[in-house]
């Protein structure tokens, strides 16, 4: 018997924003990226915000980045998601400024620190075409910082 999943607040998938939604489905981070200048963007935009240029589609990113701030919650705000738990912002190494705010999930909390390396994992909801696979980062045990898919920018 499979252990119950913790309660979480799903998105309304669109067009504009399926990619981000579904690409766990295939292990893959996406967000939108503007081909002429190459500009990560999160949240999905139709126009880049570097160069207006509305030539944009979504690409796999690396999924590893820094954790740029995080906050634990020890109180309980939804029935079935025990706290404490970290709510971290994490900074993608494809792109200074590129953030995801999520969860840190698999490290005791007060281990979690600013800059700590971390990588995407993804967890399902849902079933048929209502499936999403929700980003969350675990610690990156293995990054090696002085590689750029595990260095961000702090």
């Amino acid at each position: 018997m499979s252990t119950p999943q913790p309660f979480r607040v799903l998105p309304r998938v669109t067009e504009e924003n399926q990619h981000f939604w579904t690409g766990g489905e295939r292990e893959e981070l996406c967000f939108l990226q503007c081909a002429p200048c190459g500009e990560w963007i999160h949240p999905p935009a139709p126009i880049c915000p570097a160069c207006l240029s509305t030539e944009v589609a979504p690409q796999v990113s690396s999924g590893r980045g820094v954790i740029h701030a995080f906050t634990i919650n020890r109180q309980l705000w939804y029935p079935d998601l025990d706290p404490p738990y970290v709510v971290a912002i994490i900074e993608l190494a494809d792109q200074p400024g590129l953030r995801l705010t999520t969860n840190l999930v698999g490290t005791d909390p007060e281990d979690v620190a600013i800059g700590q390396a971390v990588k995407v994992l993804f967890e399902k909801y849902g079933d048929g075409e209502d499936a999403v696979w929700l980003p969350f980062f675990e610690q990156d045990l293995t990054a090696n910082l002085t590689d750029s898919a595990a260095v961000a920018f702090v």
